[in-house]
């Protein structure tokens, strides 16, 4: 199997790069400024899992050299637009496309560009950041990467895919509930980041202050309702572990939104908050605590965009 990865960054490089460690035929497709950082350093992953050191294939979108059988999809949301166009002349008519993006516009998007067929879940359970080197730190040991058809079906490319994942240094799986892990992190990641950007503060922080516990509830049941209206409903395992998780004490989780803001970065505010209180106003539902965040995490943007 041949795989084109579209970005290096926390994600795609991390999950990329263990590939190319095991020795599986993959390519970064990267703007030239990542691409010289990566040719001169090569790609670096600190880990807890270990460490690593690679030199991959890179290439620019101008100079894709045919079609590949699996693209791997990792940019930021707001990357999307552009990501599509620099990787469509990679796409043939037997390319599956493995999308790790956050909430799930995305899917809406890529269907539309590339037609149904072409499309298949995946969900990214990784803790990554790029630090000041150009390294990519793992933060937490946990490093999880599930993919699957939308309708459940073990297909033949699905196993075809999970044969080039395993054994790559990462917990990998074919899953058949792959739209349910989907709305399942989407449910985590709208509390984690909205809590979190909310407060700036993390996990532990929040559940100690005073009505901090129940505002965290209240926001997870609120973005949960809302899932349970507009998508697939998460079930009682994520429920539990989402509990456990946000009412830790002494938790330093944030998310990884709350970590671009700190660092006066682009935040994926409309696809994890705004996508989701978008339609759950058209299913007629009141949303406080989505729209009290989105508009918080909106004013961000406004001004991050005029300082620059």
């Amino acid at each position: 199997m041949r795989m084109l990865v579209i970005g290096a960054g926390a994600t795609g490089g991390f999950f990329g790069g263990r590939l190319a460690q095991a020795g599986r035929d993959v390519t970064f497709l990267v703007r030239p400024r990542r691409a010289a950082q990566l040719r001169a350093a090569g790609l670096q992953i600190v880990s807890p899992h270990g460490h690593a050191t690679v030199h991959p294939k890179l290439v620019a979108s101008e100079d894709l050299d045919g079609l590949y059988d699996a693209i791997l999809l990792t940019v930021k949301s707001f990357s999307l637009e552009s990501a599509l166009d620099d990787m469509a002349p990679a796409v043939g008519a037997g390319t599956c496309i493995l999308p790790v993006l956050n909430g799930m516009r995305h899917m809406d998007v890529l269907i539309e560009r590339f037609g149904k067929d072409a499309v298949v879940g995946g969900a990214a359970k990784v803790a990554t950041t790029i630090d000041e080197s150009g390294r990519i730190v793992q933060l937490a040991p946990f490093q999880d990467l599930a993919y699957g058809e939308m309708d459940g079906t073990r297909s033949a490319r699905m196993q075809s895919l999970d044969l080039f994942m395993q054994g790559a240094g990462f917990d990998a799986r074919l899953s058949t509930t792959i739209a349910l892990e989907m709305w399942e992190k989407w449910a985590l990641l709208a509390t984690l980041g909205g809590v979190t950007c909310l407060m700036r503060a993390n996990i532990g922080e929040i559940a100690a202050a005073p009505g901090g516990a129940a505002f965290l509830q209240r926001f997870f049941d609120e973005v949960v309702s809302t899932i349970a209206a507009v998508g697939v409903p998460v079930s009682e395992g994520c429920i539990a572990f989402a509990q456990n998780a946000f009412l830790a004490k002494g938790s330093t989780l944030t998310s990884s939104m709350y970590r671009d803001l700190q660092a006066n970065q682009r935040v994926e505010a409309d696809q994890i908050i705004g996508d989701l209180l978008s339609r759950g106003r058209k299913a007629g539902l009141s949303t406080p605590l989505l729209e009290t965040a989105y508009a918080h995490l909106s004013v961000y943007q406004t001004r991050l965009a005029a300082s620059r």
